[in-house]
């Protein structure tokens, strides 16, 4: 690992061994006495790093292996080949200095106890990872604060609503101040209102403590909101790691042209390029991105026009192009 890095992967890979079989009676009493495995790639062979005070967003469409990956670098799963390091540990040892030193947040998996109230959970918590009263005492009035936590933390689980509940875990998973947060759809199923609230809490956190993050969601809202850099897994092979402007122009194929006619133009043609909206006064034109001076010049020269704008397409149209194609190049 990097002097600058916090959390480095080199090669990492998990392999999966699974039997398989056809379908009918025979084939169930043939694999009692011969079973066909077969290996599923999870993780081939990735390798990034990040600093400390990185937020970046990890993509890729289910079954990419994002999760998987998460788990290894929690020390939840141990990997098949590669190496990783962690605060300078290696996840999967699970020593307990890196263990208080790092989370794993899933929005779709509960740490609080279900029929007790919320702050006995934390009580846990505090007695898990060995936090001094005062310490606790701080977090917690923190954590209360920022996550506008008053009238849930003596509730029971079970009464929260969802968005409730994932407040909730959040600030458990981070009594003991770690220096690492892995978060796996930390939003999903929240409405927009609450997903903007994690989002905010989730960049005050990092201002304030300088943690690193690692975030897997599949609202881009989130990623756009937070991340600086992305990376893009899939099929457990890394395609893109980098910045979202350059994922934009690496991955997208295309450009938009919007035109503002200077008079009404009723003749429409589609002879520039993919015609996505049309009006008397305006068009939106997509066009490939080699093409994208000539159209431009093409219809300066053949239309009244009045304001002509070119823009890239929205980063949920590339990430979609990008899973679609799982082309690297």
């Amino acid at each position: 690992m990097s002097s600058a890095s916090i959390i480095s992967v080199k090669n990492l890979g998990k392999t999966y061994t699974v039997p398989e079989r056809e379908a009918g009676v025979k084939a169930a009493v043939v694999s009692l006495f011969h079973r066909t495995m077969r290996e599923i790639h999870a993780v081939r062979d990735v390798s990034f790093e990040i600093a400390p005070g990185e937020i970046v967003g990890f993509l890729g469409p289910n079954g990419a292996g994002k999760t998987t990956t998460l788990k290894m670098l929690s020390g939840l799963l141990h990997p098949t080949s590669g190496e990783a390091s962690v605060l300078g540990f290696t996840p999967w040892e699970r020593d307990r200095a890196y263990l208080a030193q790092m989370t794993l947040i899933m929005g779709q998996r509960n740490q609080l106890q279900w029929d007790i109230p919320v702050i006995d959970s934390y009580q846990l918590f505090k007695a898990i990872f060995r936090i001094s009263d005062d310490d606790y005492k701080r977090r917690l009035d923190e954590l209360i604060e920022w996550l506008d936590l008053q009238e849930l933390i003596n509730k029971p689980a079970r009464n929260l609503s969802l968005g409730e509940r994932m407040k909730c875990e959040i600030a458990g998973s981070l009594l003991h101040q770690p220096k690492v947060l892995f978060l796996d759809e930390p939003t999903i199923g929240l409405d927009v209102s609450m997903q903007r609230k994690i989002r905010e809490f989730v960049a005050e956190y990092n201002a304030r403590t300088g943690a690193a993050v690692m975030l897997t969601s599949h609202y881009m809202a989130d990623i756009e909101a937070l991340c600086q850099r992305v990376i893009v897994i899939h099929h457990g092979t890394l395609l893109y790691d980098g910045d979202l402007p350059g994922l934009v122009s690496r991955f997208s194929p295309h450009k938009t042209i919007a035109v503002e006619f200077s008079e009404p133009v009723t003749t429409i043609s589609d002879k520039y390029g993919e015609l996505v909206s049309t009006t008397e006064s305006r068009w939106e034109i997509r066009v490939p991105k080699a093409r994208t001076a000539v159209v431009a010049s093409a219809l300066l020269a053949d239309l009244p026009i009045d304001d002509l704008t070119i823009s890239e397409p929205p980063i949920e149209e590339v990430i979609e192009h990008v899973f679609a194609t799982g082309d690297g190049a």
